[in-house]
């Protein structure tokens, strides 16, 4: 489930904020934006997929998508929203072609601002120069 994510969120980095960016398997522990949105196989396995960027990396987003160079939080955390949804709502599109993973999704919640210290089953991290988008899934 979460390579089908990770293609997903390289797609949003790739077309959307249009940068370069690497994998890694680790978290700078920065201060994040954290939002999240479950989903519900059609084999009714439950999943939290957790989407949390650095504020530098929110900040990437709101700048491609609303032409913004300074956002207040409130911005931001909406463009968290935001991207969890088209990220997850890609994925969920890629998904449909193999039943195995087909699912459904919820409405994306804000979680909070602070580190990703949230339990997880698996994490991958997009970094862009020095800002980071985390990708995390938990079952539930």
């Amino acid at each position: 489930m979460l390579n089908i994510i990770m293609e997903a969120s390289q797609n949003f980095c790739i077309h959307q904020i249009r940068v370069p960016h690497e994998i890694n398997d680790k978290t700078a522990q920065m201060r994040t934006l954290i939002a999240y949105i479950d989903i519900e196989t059609i084999s009714s396995k439950k999943y939290r997929i957790y989407i949390a960027a650095s504020l530098g990396f929110a900040q990437r987003v709101a700048t491609a998508l609303l032409e913004e160079d300074e956002s207040d939080e409130e911005t931001l955390v909406d463009m968290m929203l935001e991207t969890t949804n088209l990220i997850v709502g890609s994925a969920k599109v890629l998904a449909q072609k193999t039943n195995e993973y087909a699912y459904n999704m919820f409405t994306p919640h804000f979680e909070k601002i602070g580190s990703f210290d949230l339990e997880h089953d698996e994490i991958k991290v997009l970094k862009i120069e020095n800002d980071e988008m985390i990708i995390a899934i938990k079952e539930l």
